[in-house]
């Protein structure tokens, strides 16, 4: 029997070697398979154009004559070399930096291919490459794919490497969706549409590629959903939660603060599911500090209630102790008994937790992914409760369930998505929004200043410290880097020690231990520390009440979802919050980014003006916005095809021969690999 592109390894393609291969594990690639789909994320056009075409500011390969004696000038270690060139009728000057040994070949009259940026006011070619057709041009006339590489992966490389896969293995390339679908959309054959996006003749047939494989991929993940949606509503095996009204207003009245309407509702919706013995799958999506920590809370107590006991997974410590802390107020008057979880819980300890977990005697637990280790059992787990979903994997999420007989799972996002991209992105969960904010919260308000007022920034900083109140001060990475001319942490950090010599400055950032980073957001959870410099680790983060400012560095550097989520981390206790973005966008995107974070602290509608700035081709936008993530395909801009995708699947899934003809087999295969008959979860 042949093998398949997943169980040969990358190691057999010519000219990979073992340290190569070792390269590539880095990017995720380790058979054929994972070659041949990690696809370029654009394309450089070495087409040859001519000067009437092009624009200011376009990059464009041109062919020219050498007219005039290059010039060189060298500062220190650099160099700067310009010719003047003819192309067609124009005459123009190209110039080189750092390549001060080209000079000896730039000879009067001499072809050459020049790949640069155009500035039309001055008539000149910043040149990025270039090449002389005498010495056998290779890349004039064609368009090149750019791959994400690092490390000793060159483009180059990349490209050659890529090539040699393809004219070893293309032949072998499955195809996997059935003819009525290639023949509805005009969809290209898998294996040509593979070669093509890695090698098109032009970019309108890479772009051809690219949507064969979109789609492609949309509806791989619709159907993943629509399959385990089907097979999950004929089950009725799940938790029948007994709870009775009564009980559950007793709870709610003794609440600190009155539910919101939109709290009532969402209220409704889970204790419903919890009664049906359908398995409930709800996703909770409201915006930073909406109120879904007391939606879980209900969830967990009439979980209890009933019988069983509940498990609450968050994705930090610090936040499994705050959580912990909160409901163990809100539970003592009515004897449920709330554990804590993590990793630094330890030997005597856990072993107590861990045996009155099993024996019952514990009701509830709080945790992070300490919850699902192999040696935590629960006597009768009813309700698992997630917050913010997309920091955990599937399987995670999935173990935890597994603890359980199918427990119901409420999971809960503070990343707003608008109601109908989550329905289609969350297929298999269904969708609860809480849209108002509890009453008392003050809103926050919003600053944009340019870099040149930062002195005024730092009068800012002060006044609120010597109030007894704290402050975050955000950057975008962690150390210097050559592209980014951006403030990193390290420095903001020494700046402000010595800005601030008084106060106790933290320093908060990815590189360091969990352990680093838990002590760090302790001291400054109990005001140890004033003032906390830190990345973007915080985003998901605890409740300092007594931080109420917000300062965040080149805050063009980062998406709207993410402004808003850093934002939420202050405005939580009852002293009037402000946010500082500090930036000099250059864009008109960027500025509008920073115009809508001024204009508007509602999630939703940032998330909706978010989606509206990215438009398509936005290839960094779904990481920071909690949506799932895929390897061309982008939610928000292929948006309609998702839904065309969900529509496709649904109908397939509905038809009986989907589970039986041969035709469908090798989407059948594809569920089977997915483990979706097994009871897990999908995502």
């Amino acid at each position: 029997m042949s093998l398949s592109l997943e169980q040969i390894s990358v190691r057999q393609v010519r000219g990979v070697s073992a340290l190569k291969e070792g390269e590539l594990h880095a990017f995720g690639i380790f058979t054929v398979k994972d070659l041949l789909e990690y696809y370029p994320f654009r394309y450089e056009d070495y087409r040859l154009r001519s000067l009437q075409d092009v624009k200011d500011g376009d990059k464009i390969t041109i062919q020219a004559k050498v007219m005039g004696v290059p010039v060189l000038q060298r500062y220190g270690r650099k160099s700067r070399l310009s010719c003047k060139m003819m192309a067609e009728e124009w005459m123009f000057t190209a110039t080189w930096f750092n390549r001060h040994f080209l000079k000896d070949q730039l000879t009067s009259g001499r072809e050459i291919v020049l790949v640069g940026k155009w500035d039309q006011r001055r008539m000149q070619l910043t040149v990025s490459e270039s090449e002389f057709p005498d010495q056998g041009a290779w890349r004039s006339g064609t368009v090149q794919p750019v791959y994400s590489v690092g490390g000793k992966i060159t483009q180059t490389w990349m490209r050659k490497t890529m090539t040699q896969a393809l004219e070893q293995y293309g032949e072998m390339i499955p195809e996997i969706l059935p003819e009525e679908l290639l023949r509805k959309y005009h969809l290209m054959p898998r294996k040509k549409a593979i070669a093509t996006i890695h090698q098109p003749q032009d970019t309108g047939e890479g772009q051809q590629g690219r949507e064969r494989m979109v789609y492609e991929e949309l509806f791989l993940f619709q159907l993943k959903m629509q399959a385990f949606r089907a097979l999950n509503r004929e089950r009725m095996d799940g938790v029948v939660h007994t709870v009775d009204n009564k009980t559950m207003r007793e709870f709610v009245r003794s609440l600190p603060f009155e539910l919101t309407d939109a709290q009532k509702k969402v209220e409704l919706e889970i204790l419903q599911d919890m009664r049906s013995p359908h398995c409930m799958n709800r996703l909770l999506q409201g915006d930073v500090g909406s109120g879904k920590t007391v939606l879980a809370a209900i969830a967990l107590y009439a979980s209890v209630r009933s019988g069983y006991q509940g498990a609450l997974m968050v994705p930090t410590e610090i936040l499994a102790e705050q959580h912990t802390r909160s409901l163990q107020k809100l539970f003592e008057p009515f004897g449920i008994t709330v554990g804590l979880l993590t990793g630094s819980v330890t030997g005597r300890k856990r072993k107590d937790l861990l045996a009155s977990l099993q024996m019952g005697l514990t009701d509830i637990v709080v945790g992070t992914h300490a919850l699902i280790q192999e040696d935590v059992f629960f006597r009768k787990l009813g309700v698992v409760v997630t917050d913010e979903q997309h920091r955990f994997g599937v399987n995670q999420r999935g173990i935890l369930r597994r603890k359980g007989y199918n427990p119901d799972v409420l999971t809960m996002t503070a990343t707003p998505i608008p109601r109908t991209l989550a329905i289609t992105a969350f297929g298999d969960m269904d969708v609860s929004t809480l849209s108002e904010r509890p009453k008392g919260r003050i809103p926050i308000t919003t600053y944009w200043v340019k870099h040149n007022m930062l002195d005024r920034v730092l009068g800012f900083i002060a006044r609120e410290v010597d109030q007894g109140r704290q402050a975050y001060l955000i950057c975008p990475l962690i150390e210097e880097s050559d592209k980014l001319d951006v403030q990193n942490a390290i420095d903001l950090y020494v700046q402000m020690q010595q800005a601030f010599p008084s106060y106790k400055v933290g320093l908060l950032h990815g590189r360091m231990t969990p352990a680093e980073k838990e002590e760090v957001m302790r001291a400054f959870y109990e005001n140890e520390v004033q003032l906390l410099v830190s990345t973007t680790v915080v985003e998901v983060g605890v409740d300092v009440p007594n931080a109420t400012l917000m300062v965040i560095m080149d805050a063009d550097r980062f998406g709207l979802s993410q402004l808003h989520q850093l934002r939420g981390r202050v405005g939580r206790g009852e002293h009037a919050s402000y946010c500082v973005l500090i930036a000099d966008p250059k864009s008109e995107v960027g500025q509008e980014r920073m115009n809508v974070m001024t204009e508007t602290d509602d999630g939703f509608e940032v998330s909706r003006r978010d989606l509206d700035l990215r438009g398509p081709g936005d290839f960094f936008g779904t990481k920071q916005s909690g949506l799932p993530e895929f390897r061309l395909a982008d939610m928000v801009s292929d948006f309609a095809v998702l839904e065309q995708a969900r529509d496709d699947a649904a109908r397939l899934v509905a038809d009986p021969a989907f589970w039986t003809s041969p035709a469908y087999g090798p989407l059948r295969d594809y569920l089977q690999q997915e483990q979706i008959f097994q009871g897990d979860l999908v995502d």
